[in-house]
């Protein structure tokens, strides 16, 4: 096991879904910075909810598409049992079943659109009514995919996310630790945490993000990062849960100056 003892890690998860990620990097020694860069919220009451969509038992999949979308929709399932119900990962797929749900189906790999689409039951869907459930602001490729293959799709939006603004105080203490060399590594597991983390830091603190090593859940992210200016090494992770991240890091760690990029291993 590659230890990463000294590695200063600057993590940017929500704070909620951040903690097994802290553990995990401890345990490996490494020095976890924590700077949650979004919060996420939920978007409308779960009264008001309902009427954005129609009856759960008209759909013939549900798909959810992050443990997000279970933790503040989860409810939609609660008096209705869905005819199919679909994860985009396996994340995502723990939390329904710990929800005391029955996923029909998840990529084995992947973990994003793309590999989902892929999936059988979502090929030949003339007729097929499929509810998207999701944040707000999501991606398209999904919906349209599905429709252009005759779906129907409708969207319950149950979540936001919003840029987390951090005391002055504290976001000059992560910059002053990060300009001495304390952090080495930023996480960015989305691409709203790159953009935020671009509208949210002082100048000194975009410069430093724009030239510090990524390491992000997916390509996509990366090109996001790169479109924003970045810079220096992106490690991608093989897939965006925590050993995908931690594995991604150990690979890096073993190149002799830390300045490879994974994507091109």
């Amino acid at each position: 096991m590659t230890r990463l003892d000294g590695l200063g890690v600057l993590v940017t998860r929500p704070a909620l879904q951040a903690a097994s990620l802290y553990a995990r990097l401890r345990e490996l020694g490494a020095d976890v910075h924590p700077l949650p860069a979004i919060e996420v919220v939920p978007r409308v009451s779960p009264n008001a909810l309902g009427a954005a969509f129609d009856p759960i038992d008209t759909f013939d999949w549900i798909i959810f598409v992050s443990v997000n979308a279970v933790r503040f929709g989860g409810h939609l399932l609660n008096t209705t049992p869905p005819r199919g119900l679909i994860a985009i990962g396996p994340a995502t797929t723990r939390a329904l079943t710990h929800a005391g749900f029955r996923v029909d189906f998840t990529p084995a790999q992947g973990f994003d659109s793309e590999q989902l689409l892929t999936a059988p039951a979502l090929q030949e869907l003339s007729g097929k009514r499929i509810l998207i459930v999701r944040g707000d602001d999501g991606r398209g490729l999904l919906a349209d995919t599905l429709r252009a293959r005759g779906a129907t799709v409708q969207y319950a939006e149950v979540y936001e996310r919003r840029c987390t603004h951090h005391a002055s105080a504290v976001l000059s203490r992560i910059e002053e630790q990060w300009a001495d060399g304390a952090i080495q590594v930023v996480t960015a597991t989305s691409g709203e945490i790159i953009k935020c983390l671009d509208t949210t830091l002082s100048p000194r603190g975009r410069e430093l993000l724009r030239v510090t090593p990524l390491l992000v859940g997916s390509a996509r992210i990366g090109e996001i990062a790169r479109e924003l200016g970045a810079t220096g090494p992106l490690l991608v992770a093989a897939r965006p849960d925590d050993q995908g991240l931690i594995e991604a890091l150990q690979a890096w760690g073993r190149t002799p100056r830390r300045a490879v990029d994974v994507a091109d291993q």
